[in-house]
């Protein structure tokens, strides 16, 4: 501990390794999604071409790294000590902030976390020197921080959301109204054209623009700069040619080269601008280091030493783009930040990933006015040319098989690279420390609008997710700088004792939010799962419904049981599972209801009938879960709130009536496992025992509430869940009565009434046939 700022040298370097890895796992999908989403190349042609970008990318970085040593604060203005404690706040909080993130899936921005964690630092450590000055007040802390370029930066990460979505959704417009979703016999004639001119705003941008960033830029400056013009036309006259030639040799479209080229492209313009992210702060340390050891390890010399242009070192940038490479192969939670975006442009409709709230329902009603107020005033006749152009195809897909199948087409992939690409390159070039997160995030998301991806049915749904990245993105912003401020203070506060406190947390931290996405990531299908009908006919249905049936059957048995069991033992934990197990039942029993259209679209025409079956089966099931969500949520609230036990006799009388619930439903499960159908009917007039039995407990419980009860809430508890019982029963029968009297129908000559009666139980069972 005798030079304690070599180990924290060292502890930086390592957090720079691992802030690599976790940030990489946020942004690098960031040019992943359009290649990925449109399925136009493998994943593992993707990825090779990504890394070849990363790798290349990496020299891009030498001109950003003066972020991290000056653009937040004055480096003249602390002292060594107070430099390096900067650097190691920032690298931890960094590091845990960008985890976080990645866990959730939510993807955030590595360039805002560094600028607020750094910004965050700077303001505290400066408020602790001004307060141990005595003639230095609050109005001083400007003198601390770097006010103009901060302004510039955040200004700059602010603006590029609102330009990547207007010119995404603008240039998405365009390309839509020439193509049309229909665009194959349309890009035969123009692709040519297109090609030319996706890839040389690629080329111009990020090859040419992008080379400003570098220490190579001096010795092409006389040939590039006052030669635009030139070199545009020339790129675009070359890959137009090249395009031509391409379509003709390989047969296929080229924008599936547009692609490949962009992701490159997108690649090498993520690690030109946010390596300065991962590896800045630590290589800004370095310098410092560096800077005291030849000075004579003076703790208290100003680092104006950072003032100075110092260029990366090649050997540091290659195994750093080397880090980036390896964690975009290996990361898991990559592939969970990449399912967020994807899922929010999809054209189709999928499973949602975000619920509705009032803010995205405001926002999509406000934007559903405007829209017809404007389009009053367009001509009828042009509205009507331009929506023959977003025309879809007639093929449904169920949200299953939209995940599946390619989230959109290659035309909207080739404008979110291009347009992405572009923008990204431009802040390059300015130096500027752009959000390659947010702009390729917001290009999406204007691409998709103007794609019309967000329709009625998914608008609210859609906005909902954008609303809450964005607020991720403030959260991150606000989150960087409050925690880099406390870690800095507690840091000052005791340096060799607070360090290694701090860094044991954060690898605890890490290591929990591994474990625990593993375990989330990994779930497999649980066997009881319900499962959707893919039959177009009755007897299929009934087939494929009868492991449906017996699993719900099993599992309400299961959660019924715990239910009357936790309620009887007063165990909160039992009553919670329950709770959760039915919240999972309904969950799957509302996805089979939302199945539905496509289910019936997918049926012959000679089968019709099957969908009057299937409707109705899903209708008791959903009968059967609002009677156990009811039961649960009454027994874990009597509970939760503390009110009497139940009295022994009405715990046993409950207990009672599981028991011979649970012999009916093992029956019952029984039947349909090992489709004995014939079962079905003597099963049946087993309810009657229990439906009597239920009765007559219920007949008890009023009698007892005359003479001996004394706790109202105990008498609504048990009255609540004896009558949900009954409807229980009412619908788990009329669920068997419908499957046998649509099973006999199916397999003898007699034909199915074209109206299935609701033969519903109200009272005594009836005879069955």
């Amino acid at each position: 501990m005798d030079n304690i700022y070599l180990l924290m040298l060292i502890a930086i370097t390592i957090l720079a390794v691992a802030d690599i890895v976790v940030g990489v796992s946020n942004d690098a999908i960031n040019f992943l999604n359009s290649a990925i989403g449109s399925k136009a190349i493998s994943l593992r042609t993707i990825m090779i071409v990504a890394s070849l970008g990363i790798f290349i990318g990496a020299v891009f970085s030498s001109g950003m790294m003066e972020v991290a040593r000056k653009g937040i604060f004055v480096p003249a203005q602390f002292e060594f000590s107070e430099i390096m404690l900067i650097f190691m706040a920032v690298m931890i909080t960094d590091i845990l902030l960008l985890d976080f993130f990645n866990t959730l899936g939510l993807p955030t921005s590595t360039t805002v976390s560094i600028v607020f964690n750094l910004l965050g630092a700077a303001v505290v450590m400066s408020l602790i020197k001004i307060s141990s000055s005595e003639s230095q007040t609050l109005a001083d802390l400007g003198n601390y921080i770097n006010t103009e370029t901060a302004l510039t930066i955040i200004s700059g990460i602010l603006l590029s959301v609102l330009i990547a979505f207007t010119v995404g959704a603008i240039v998405q417009w365009v390309s839509r109204v020439i193509f049309t979703f229909n665009y194959e016999k349309k890009i035969k004639n123009f692709g040519v054209i297109f090609g030319g001119v996706a890839l040389t705003a690629i080329t111009y941008f990020i090859f040419l623009k992008g080379l400003k960033g570098t220490p190579y830029y001096s010795d092409l400056k006389g040939m590039l700069e006052g030669n635009e013009v030139y070199i545009i036309l020339g790129s675009f006259v070359f890959w137009a040619l090249f395009s031509f030639i391409f379509e003709q040799i390989t047969k296929k479209t080229v924008l599936l080269f547009v692609i490949g080229v962009g992701t490159f492209g997108l690649a090498l313009a993520f690690s030109g601008n946010d390596l300065v992210n991962f590896i800045g702060v630590p290589m800004a340390a370095y310098h410092s280091y560096e800077a005291w050891a030849s000075s004579g390890m003076d703790t208290t010399m100003s680092m104006a030493v950072l003032d100075k242009k110092v260029p990366a070192e090649p050997l540091l940038l290659f195994i750093a783009g080397g880090i980036m490479v390896l964690t975009l192969w290996l990361s898991k939670k990559a592939k969970t930040v990449a399912e967020t975006e994807i899922s929010l442009s999809r054209q189709g409709e999928t499973h949602e990933k975000f619920e509705p709230n009032r803010l995205s329902r405001s926002v999509v009603k406000g934007t559903s006015q405007l829209s017809n107020y404007f389009s009053a005033l367009v001509p009828t006749s042009v509205q009507e040319s331009v929506s023959k152009s977003f025309k879809k195809s007639d093929v449904i897909l169920t949200k299953d098989q939209s995940i599946d199948a390619p989230a959109f087409d290659m035309i909207r992939a080739s404008v979110n690279l291009m347009v992405a690409g572009v923008l990204i390159a431009i802040a390059t070039s300015m130096k500027l420390p752009l959000s390659t997160t947010y702009v390729t995030f917001m290009v999406a998301m204007g691409t998709s609008l103007a794609d019309r991806a967000w329709g009625r049915e998914s608008a609210v749904y859609r906005v909902a997710g954008v609303l809450n990245v964005i607020g991720g993105w403030f959260g991150t912003a606000i989150g960087a700088f409050i925690a880099s401020g406390i870690v800095v203070y507690l840091i000052n506060w005791n340096p060799k004792v607070m360090i290694p406190i701090l860094l044991l947390i954060t690898v605890v931290l890490l290591y929990r939010n591994y474990k625990s996405h593993q375990k989330s990531s990994s779930k497999t299908v649980d066997e009881d799962s319900l499962t959707k009908a893919e039959s177009s006919s009755v007897q299929g249905v009934i087939q494929e419904s009868a492991k449906n049936i017996a699993n719900v059957v099993k599992r309400t048995n299961r959660i019924y049981s715990n239910a009357i069991v936790g309620l009887a033992r007063q165990d909160l934990t039992l009553l919670k599972k329950s709770k959760k197990q039915v919240v999972k039942l309904t969950q799957e029993v509302d996805d089979l209801r939302d199945n539905i259209f496509f289910f019936i679209k997918n049926l012959d025409e000679s089968s019709v009938e099957a969908s009057g079956f299937y409707i109705d089966i899903l209708g008791y099931l959903q009968d059967m879960t609002q009677s156990l969500e009811y039961i649960s949520k009454v027994c874990h609230k009597h509970i939760n709130n503390n009110h009497k036990k139940l009295k022994f006799n009405q715990i046993k009388e409950l207990k009672e009536i599981d028991d011979k619930l649970e012999i009916l439903f093992n029956d019952t499960e029984k039947a349909f496992k090992a489709g004995s159908f014939e079962e079905i009917g003597t099963i049946i007039n087993e309810k009657k025992e229990v439906y009597d039995l239920v009765k007559d407990k219920i007949k008890k419980q009023v009698k007892r509430t005359r003479t001996e009860e004394s706790s109202p809430k105990n008498t609504t508890l048990y009255f609540s869940v004896l009558l949900e019982t009954k409807d229980l029963m009412n619908a788990t029968m009329n669920l068997l009565e419908e499957y046998h009297n649509s099973h006999d129908s199916s397999v003898e000559p007699a034909t199915l009434p074209d109206d299935i009666e609701d033969n519903s139980v109200s009272g005594d069972v009836e005879e069955s046939k």
